[in-house]
């Protein structure tokens, strides 16, 4: 789940910018955050699903990735239904979960981690030092899976007691202290490259990039999407706004 996926390069929006991208999958998260009716989720499922050959990331892996939410969203939708007595509700508010969740899920899992932190310090100039802490420890998340194995193996080969439930907290509390000493040693590294002074004015970036036509023709795809999806429900008379019952 934490590994990035890597998009066909063949694709047309495989190297769109990154907060085009985010800016893109927001846009479609408010129009559907905003309504509560079956028919503008529905037109927005089907625009996003029409993206994903897109953006390069094979549907299979982009489904494996998704069906958590996708899980959760149908939960919740079928007890809404269930608790309201409201059908065509339950099913609105399912289909508005699930949009949400594939727009997020579409626009993020073909960005590039590094690609997106340096984006957000130098167009959003966000502090360099949090950016690339972040970055940073995104990028060792994976490794908290090889460390629970090897703690795990290690505890077996002592002849301890290695129960999911008997092990968990003793497991974590080793697994815990290894991610602090880990955390240090980065943290000395980042200061070591002047990442202490957060004021510095002679960092450069390594690899700039501007904002090209083409990310805000995305944009603007995405603001048509929601406006058609939006102008559709209302003149079908389902649009129903979030705060109105």
């Amino acid at each position: 789940m934490l590994e990035p996926l890597t998009p066909d390069p063949r694709a047309p929006l495989a190297h769109a910018h990154p907060l085009a991208k985010i800016a893109a999958a927001l846009v479609l998260m408010i129009a559907l955050f905003i309504t509560i009716d079956p028919l503008t989720p529905t037109l927005a499922l089907i625009a996003e699903i029409a993206a994903i050959p897109l953006i390069g990331i094979p549907a299979r892996a982009l489904l494996r990735r998704a069906l958590p939410a996708f899980i959760g969203a149908i939960g919740i939708g079928f007890f809404n239904a269930l608790l309201s007595g409201d059908i065509a509700g339950g099913v609105a508010i399912g289909l508005r979960l699930l949009g949400i969740a594939l727009a997020g899920i579409v626009a993020v899992a073909s960005i590039d981690p590094t690609d997106l932190s340096d984006a957000l310090v130098e167009h959003l100039h966000a502090p360099r030092r949090f950016t690339i802490g972040a970055l940073a420890a995104f990028r060792l998340m994976p490794l908290f899976a090889d460390e629970w194995q090897t703690i795990a193996m290690a505890r077996r080969a002592r002849g301890l007691d290695n129960g999911r439930v008997t092990a968990f907290f003793s497991m974590t509390r080793t697994l815990l202290v290894a991610a602090i000493r880990r955390a240090t040693r980065l943290a000395v590294a980042m200061d070591g490259r002047g990442f202490a002074d957060p004021g510095s004015p002679c960092r450069t970036l390594a690899r700039p990039r501007p904002v090209t036509a083409r990310d805000w023709l995305l944009v603007v795809a995405s603001l048509a999407v929601a406006a058609l999806a939006s102008a559709a429900s209302i003149a079908a008379g389902t649009w129903r706004f979030l705060l109105v019952r």
